[in-house]
């Protein structure tokens, strides 16, 4: 059974690949709870407040320095998956297989693939330390429902290129959600889709969400 893609399989040495992973949670917990005046909020004023306080929060936090993974969980879940619209993040990671899977799939996909981007990444926040996060200038109509806002990450070494797509979402939890990251120039979507289609193609979708339980207890045992 083939391995899903993940940042192991990037050709860089071991210290920027702990550099990015540390800066692909950065990013993912980024995304707290809005306020209640996030309906008026800017894209790249949400990520320049936020990125902020979650630095912050995290240089803070002892228990997730250490790498707790339950610390790390109850994070994710707290304040991030409220503003991730994970839906959308799954179904195109997944393709267009996605159409065809039934409601308890798509169910199994998102829940297994949340466990396997939080266990993937959790041992990175131990690498937080001196980061800085730096949005660029942003070109956006007012009436825009989609938008990439442009950031880099500034620590040592070279500044780390990280850019956000988000979309504005209408009615109860209205604000800017995000749905992809991109890393270096690899958006995370994108990522695992081409590994997702292969595992479709050989074994269906419960083959897939096989494969990634599989990953995701083989991960848990190692944590």
């Amino acid at each position: 059974m083939q391995n899903l893609v993940s940042p192991e399989s990037q050709n860089m040495s071991t210290r920027s690949l702990s550099r990015l992973l540390a800066i692909l949670v950065i990013s993912l917990s980024g995304l707290v709870a809005f306020p209640a005046s996030a309906v008026d909020e800017t894209a790249d004023g949400l990520i320049k407040r936020l990125s902020t306080e979650v630095l912050d929060s995290i240089r803070s936090d002892k228990v997730i320095q250490a790498g707790d993974v339950t610390r790390i969980v109850a994070l994710v879940d707290g304040k991030i998956m409220p503003n991730v619209n994970f839906q959308r993040m799954t179904a195109a990671a997944v393709g267009p297989a996605w159409r065809q899977a039934s409601a308890e799939q798509q169910k199994r996909l998102q829940e297994e693939f949340k466990i396997l981007l939080v266990r993937t990444y959790a041992g990175a926040l131990t690498q937080v330390s001196d980061q800085t996060i730096i949005v660029k200038p942003m070109r956006a109509a007012p009436e825009d429902k989609e938008v990439v806002v442009r950031t880099e990450v500034k620590g040592r070494g070279d500044a780390i290129q990280l850019d956000y797509r988000l979309e504005k979402t209408p009615g109860e939890g209205a604000g800017w959600k995000i749905y992809n990251l991109n890393v270096l120039g690899a958006w995370l979507v994108e990522t695992y889709r081409s590994d997702f289609a292969q595992q479709i193609n050989v074994k269906g979708i419960d083959g897939l969400i096989v494969t990634l339980t599989e990953r995701n207890k083989a991960n848990a045992k190692k944590g």
